[in-house]
Parts: structure tokens; C-alpha cells; sequence
């Protein structure tokens, strides 16, 4: 498979979060015999001196992560961040979450069309979003304003932004057709023949089983 390191270094970075080997193996219709001889060959190069990301693998998860020894460069980012005003990025984000939260941050990222996790982590340590677990993914989380921005923005709640409804209706529209936009991905990873091979299996199953039971 052409360029299939490239493949996967571009979906655990747009994933951002652990994803099971079976399930990458699947997005990128490859075997987990190829899944694991493409994931050696891209830990041995991001092992090298220049390499600013690593690859971490732990229960059958994988997830891309920084170097340990540029963990003090990235805390004076964060620390710098602290002292200035929220940059544009920051202010674009809050704005997808107060007007459509609680959201998952794949959907954020839909919106803004790029990651958005070290934002989102800077947000959070700010205090002015907060996170809870998804109800629908028990391994994942929804944004939401926190209390602390909503008083400081001298609301009584979050529904008193302005033009609330058009705007979240807006943003509930780009939702919508993202998810349609993920069911015409999962139509194509998984060929119309793998769907009637399990099809057919089922029927076999079945068959047997009334044959037993007669």
C-alpha cells in the first residue's frame, strides 16, 4: 500500500486521542499483519534524533504523543500562553462550544477544520471550559462552558449569547452533515461484498443452527 506510513502518522494526528490497531487497521483497509509491520517501520522513524513525536502503544491502542525531553519547550508554551489574551484560535473555539455544546472535540475539529487539542487543553486549564464523559462513548468526552466563563462574560446563562438559537442551529446543520459525510467514508472502507460476505455467513450460521435443532 502506497505511502501507508504517511496514512497513518495523518490519522493518529487528526485522531488525537488512542486508537485501537483493529480499528486502524480497518479505516485504512489494510490486514494487521501489514497494520503491524508499517506501525515498526514508523516508531523506528519517528525514533530518530530529529523527530519531535513518538509513537506510544499500550492494550492493542496506539496514539501518537511528544518527545518526553521537549516537555519543557511545550510548558513554557503553555505557560506563555497564560499571561497573553485568548488568541483567535482560542476565541473561535469557545465560540463552536458555547454555541453548540456539549460537543465532542471531533466535531469541533470538523467545524474548524484543524486540530484542535492543544487549544482545547488550554481552554480546560483556563478554566473556561469544562469536560465530562460522552453518554454515547464511554472512552471519550464533550465540551461545554464552564461556569466561571459565563459569569465572566456577565451572563445568567449560556442561552443569553446573542442570537443563540440562529447560531446554534447553524452549527447543528455542519454537525449533521459531518456525520453524513463519516457514513459515506464507513460505506467505502467497508466494500458492499464484505457486508454481503457477512450477510451470507449469518445465513449459514442460521441455517445450521435449524438444521441442529431438527
Amino acid at each position: 500500500m502506497d505511502n501507508v506510513l504517511a496514512k497513518i502518522e495523518a490519522v493518529l494526528f487528526a485522531y488525537g486521542e488512542p486508537i485501537s490497531t483493529e480499528r486502524l487497521a480497518k479505516i485504512l483497509n489494510i490486514t494487521k499483519e501489514e497494520l503491524d509491520a508499517a506501525l515498526l517501520n514508523l516508531t523506528n522513524e519517528l525514533n530518530r534524533h530529529e523527530r519531535g513525536i513518538s509513537l506510544i502503544k499500550n492494550n492493542n491502542k496506539i496514539q501518537l504523543v511528544t518527545k518526553p525531553e521537549l516537555t519543557k519547550l511545550l510548558e513554557d508554551i503553555v505557560k506563555q500562553e497564560f499571561t497573553e489574551d485568548l488568541t483567535p484560535a482560542s476565541l473561535e473555539t469557545i465560540s463552536i462550544i458555547a454555541y453548540s455544546g456539549p460537543i465532542s472535540r471531533a466535531d469541533i475539529e470538523y467545524i474548524r477544520g484543524v486540530n484542535s487539542s492543544f487549544t482545547i487543553r488550554n481552554l480546560l486549564l483556563r478554566g473556561l471550559i469544562e469536560r465530562s464523559v460522552d453518554p454515547k462513548r464511554a472512552n471519550a468526552y464533550i465540551y461545554s462552558v464552564s461556569f466561571d466563563l459565563i459569569k465572566r462574560l456577565g451572563l445568567s446563562g449560556i442561552t443569553d449569547l446573542p442570537d443563540y438559537e440562529k447560531y446554534r442551529q447553524m452549527v447543528k446543520n455542519l454537525h449533521e452533515a459531518s456525520l453524513n459525510q463519516v457514513a459515506e467514508k464507513a460505506e467505502v472502507l467497508i466494500p458492499e461484498s464484505e457486508n454481503n460476505s457477512e450477510t451470507k455467513d449469518h445465513q449459514v450460521a442460521g441455517q445450521e443452527n435449524n438444521q441442529n435443532e431438527n
